[in-house]
């Protein structure tokens, strides 16, 4: 019964890291498609916006899985670590918020016109990205130095 154990962790941190390099791979396909020989339009539209925020939830979701896999099972989540999953979901929600903006209709270009991806979705996107790598940061699960009881 304990070597199931160690195998379904090792099998969970497989499909986290798994899971953030498919989804890095989907990210860059979205983000810089020239790389993949895709590149059809001089602008960033809305495929494309789609495409990296894909791929920016795949790797949210993987990591948090690896992560999550490393804890020990009778250990309690720290505080720093609730606030760190709470930073990755709103640093993916204002990721995808900014780069989606023209298309929910608070951007730049008005309904008529084609979604744009311009400096400030650009901005917003990297913010979001910023906050999800504090709040990954804050998320690893370092030893305790308090005594287990």
């Amino acid at each position: 019964m304990d070597s199931s154990k160690p195998r379904n962790t090792k099998l969970r941190i497989n499909i986290g890291v798994g899971l953030t390099i498919v989804g890095f791979l989907v990210f860059v396909l979205g983000a810089k498609p020239g790389i993949f020989n895709l590149d059809r339009s001089p602008v960033v539209g809305f495929v494309q916006t789609a495409t990296f925020s894909t791929g920016l939830a795949m790797l949210c979701l993987g990591g948090f899985i690896g992560l999550k896999s490393c804890q020990r099972a009778n250990y309690s989540q720290s505080l720093a670590q609730d606030i760190g999953l709470r930073l990755v979901a709103t640093g993916y929600l204002i990721a995808l918020v900014s780069g989606m903006a023209d298309v929910f209709g608070f951007g730049t270009q008005a309904y008529p016109a084609l979604p744009f991806f311009g400096p400030w979705q650009s901005a917003g996107v990297i913010v979001g990205e910023i906050i999800i790598s504090v709040g990954f940061l804050l998320y690893i699960p370092f030893p305790s130095s308090r005594p287990q009881a």
